[in-house]
This record gives C-alpha cells, sequence and structure tokens, in this order.
C-alpha cells in the first residue's frame, strides 16, 4: 500500500473537458483549486474536499450556454472516477463511514459503504429552483452520479432545515465526514468483506 493515495483523471467529451488531481492523504497540507464554472458547484466540491482531507484540483470547462446539467453531471463523474483510482483495491480500510452535520438550522446524515455496489438514496428536499446559477435538482444528481462512478453505497439525508443553501451544504459535509472514516486506514491489509474481495 503505497502511503499518498491521489490519481489524476483527463475526461472529455463533446460537452465537457475536465482535469482533476485528487489527493485523499492531504490532512495537514490541503490545497483546492477549483472551477467548474459555477459558483455554488465550486463551493460545494470544495466542502466536501476540506472536510474529507483532500486536496482537489478541479477544471471543468463546460457548455454552460446550454445548462448546467452537463458541467455538473460530468464533474461528479470524474471525481467518482477519480476516488476510486485514487484509493485503488479497498484493502485495509474502515469501509463504513456515517456522520451528521449541521450548519446553523439545517442538519443533514450521510452514510456512506466502500462497497464496489454503486446505490444512491439523496433525500435533500431542496424548495428552490436554483441556488446561485446550479438548479437544485442537480445537487442529488451530483451526489447519486459521484456515487455510481465511485463504485460506492451512498445514503444522504437531509434531516431538518429551512434555508435551501444550509441545507445543501450540510449534506456535502456530512457526506465529507463520513467518507473520511470510511477511507481511514485500519493498520491492516485485510478486505473489510466476509467475501474477501470488495
Amino acid at each position: 500500500m503505497s502511503d499518498v493515495r491521489s490519481s489524476t483523471i483527463d475526461r472529455k467529451t463533446n460537452e465537457t473537458d475536465i482535469n482533476v488531481y485528487l489527493c485523499l492523504d492531504s490532512i495537514g497540507s490541503q490545497s483546492f483549486d477549483i472551477d467548474t464554472g459555477i459558483g455554488f458547484l465550486n463551493h460545494m466540491y470544495h466542502a466536501l474536499a476540506k472536510h474529507s482531507g483532500w486536496s482537489l484540483t478541479l477544471k471543468c470547462k463546460g457548455d454552460l450556454h446550454i445548462d448546467d446539467h452537463h458541467s455538473a453531471e460530468d464533474t461528479a463523474i470524474a471525481l467518482g472516477l477519480a476516488f476510486k483510482q485514487a484509493l485503488g483495491e479497498p484493502r485495509g480500510i474502515k469501509r463504513f463511514g456515517y456522520a451528521y452535520a449541521p450548519l446553523d438550522e439545517a442538519l443533514s446524515r450521510a452514510v456512506v459503504d466502500i462497497s464496489g455496489r454503486p446505490y444512491a438514496d439523496i433525500n435533500l428536499d431542496l424548495k428552490r429552483e436554483k441556488i446561485g446559477e446550479l438548479s437544485t435538482e442537480m445537487l442529488p444528481h451530483v451526489l447519486s452520479s459521484f456515487a455510481t462512478s465511485a463504485g460506492i453505497t451512498l445514503h444522504v439525508d437531509t434531516i431538518k432545515g429551512k434555508n435551501d443553501h444550509h441545507r445543501a451544504e450540510s449534506a456535502f459535509k456530512a457526506l465529507a465526514v463520513a467518507i473520511k472514516q470510511a477511507i481511514e486506514r485500519t493498520g491492516s491489509s485485510e478486505v473489510p468483506s466476509t467475501k474477501g474481495v470488495l
């Protein structure tokens, strides 16, 4: 097992051109350079990286003249691929993580299983059409796309809160803390599964 888990992903389609560098082991030396072209999405990725203990460079040139869908979805896919590649074989990690994160009146819960089985159940219950320039319908889609691409099981629920910015941000922060716990090294080299593989 290498000391530092990191990866670089370049993903180019007719709709987006994305570059990602992700380091999962950056506590104490984190760096962030995030530009998706969508301010609130940048803010969510920054929160995710900060509270996961990651360093993250994420650049996206997307077809925002159409709308925010392709840039939001494709950055989540690329980040999920980068996460899966950086983590490598899920050996010697805790595997499961869960966290609650508040932001003022809002409270969210995230539960993560580094399972090899992509699944997401996301319930943010946002009311506004947009937060900044990001359609609120894209926020659960971003989380689902990340989980599918990363090959993890993910449950995220915003339990309460009146302010949609707070609800969304508490969800991303809860996810960050849960992921940080799930990928924490145990000091063993075992695969955390009765099957012997994940």
